[in-house]
C-alpha cells in the first residue's frame, strides 16, 4: 500500500486517547460471543458490530496534539507508524463514502469519528477493555481501536500486513455506513421479530461490512482527494487473509472446540472472503445485499 507522501492528514475527526483519557478500572468485560470462550469473545467482538451495554456515558475528552506531530508531513517516516497509516486510511474512507459510496446507496452521509485508546474506554454503548478489539458504537458514531490489536492479528491469527490493518478499519467504517443507511436498524428489527434467526441476521450484517471493505479497496486509489496511491495484489491478498482469519469456523478451530455453524454470528472464513471479494470485484456498494443472498 503506497501513500501520498506529501498529503496533509485531516485529524478533525480523529481523537487520540492513548495512554489515558477514557480508560476505566476493573477487570475485563466479556462482550459478544461469550459462550464460545475467551479467544472467541475477543475476536468475535473485534471485527463485529457491538453494542456493549446500555450505558450512555460519553467518551472522555482527548487530545490529538501528539498525533498531529507524529503524522505531520515534516515527519518523513510517518507512514511507518501504524497510527498515521490508520489516519490516512480513515481519511480515504471518508473521501470515498462521502463522495461516491453514500450517494450510490441513496444515503445522506455523516462522518464518524475515529478514537484510539489503550487498556479501556468509555463509550455511549458502555465500557470496553482492549480485549474487545476494534468496534463501532452507533450511540456516538465512533470507531474505537486499540492499536495493539494489530500485533495480535498478525501473531495470533496469522494475518500480518499493513493492508490487513486497513481492512479492519474499513470493516468498522462499513458498520458506520450501515448505521447511516438504516440497514443496521433493519437488522435489529428483524432480530426482534424473528429471534430464532438472530445469528443469521447478525451474519448478514457482518458480511455486508466485509463487502463494503472490499468496495472501498476497489475505489481506494480513484478519488480526487485519495491519500492512497497504490493497492497491490499482495495487499488484497493480505486483506482476504485477515477476513478469513476471523471467520467463525477458524476461531472455533483455534479455540480447540467443535465447528458449530449454528453458533456463528459473523460467518465462516469462506463467506467473509467471498463477500470481501464481491465488493472488491464490483466496486459497487449496491452489490453488498447480504440479507437476500442465496
Amino acid at each position: 500500500m503506497d501513500f501520498d507522501k506529501d498529503a496533509n492528514l485531516d485529524l478533525s475527526k480523529v481523537e487520540d486517547a492513548r495512554g489515558g483519557g477514557g480508560g476505566f478500572g476493573g477487570g475485563p468485560m466479556v462482550v459478544g460471543g461469550g459462550a464460545l470462550g475467551l479467544i472467541v469473545t475477543v475476536v468475535l467482538a473485534l471485527l463485529g458490530y457491538n453494542t456493549l451495554g446500555d450505558d450512555s456515558t460519553s467518551p472522555a475528552p482527548s487530545s490529538s496534539a501528539n498525533l498531529a506531530q507524529e503524522c505531520a508531513v515534516s515527519n518523513t517516516q510517518r507512514f511507518e507508524l501504524v497510527q498515521c497509516r490508520q489516519v490516512a486510511v480513515f481519511d480515504d474512507l471518508r473521501d470515498y463514502w462521502s463522495t461516491e459510496g453514500a450517494p450510490a446507496l441513496g444515503a445522506q452521509y455523516e462522518d464518524p469519528r475515529l478514537r484510539f485508546f489503550t487498556q479501556g474506554v468509555n463509550t455511549a454503548c458502555g465500557q470496553a477493555t482492549s480485549a474487545v478489539g476494534p468496534f463501532y458504537c452507533p450511540g456516538d458514531q465512533r470507531i474505537y481501536i486499540d492499536l495493539g490489536f494489530y500485533d495480535d492479528l498478525a501473531q495470533r491469527f496469522g494475518a500480518p500486513g499493513e493492508f490487513a490493518q486497513a481492512y479492519v478499519l474499513a470493516h468498522e467504517f462499513g458498520h458506520h455506513m450501515q448505521y447511516v443507511t438504516g440497514f443496521e436498524r433493519e437488522i435489529r428489527q428483524l432480530q426482534q421479530q424473528d429471534p430464532g434467526n438472530q445469528n443469521k441476521y447478525s451474519i448478514a450484517l457482518e458480511l455486508q461490512a466485509d463487502c463494503f471493505a472490499g468496495v472501498w479497496t476497489k475505489n481506494a486509489t480513484g478519488g480526487a482527494q485519495s491519500l492512497i496511491e497504490g493497492v497491490s495484489q499482495e495487499d488484497i491478498k493480505s486483506a482476504i487473509q485477515a477476513a478469513g482469519a476471523v471467520g467463525d469456523d477458524r476461531i472455533q478451530e483455534q479455540a480447540g472446540g467443535q465447528v458449530n455453524p449454528e453458533t456463528w454470528t459473523h460467518g465462516s472464513a469462506a463467506q467473509r472472503e467471498q463477500w470481501f471479494n464481491t465488493g472488491n470485484t464490483s466496486g459497487d456498494p449496491k452489490s453488498c445485499n447480504t440479507l437476500n443472498a442465496r
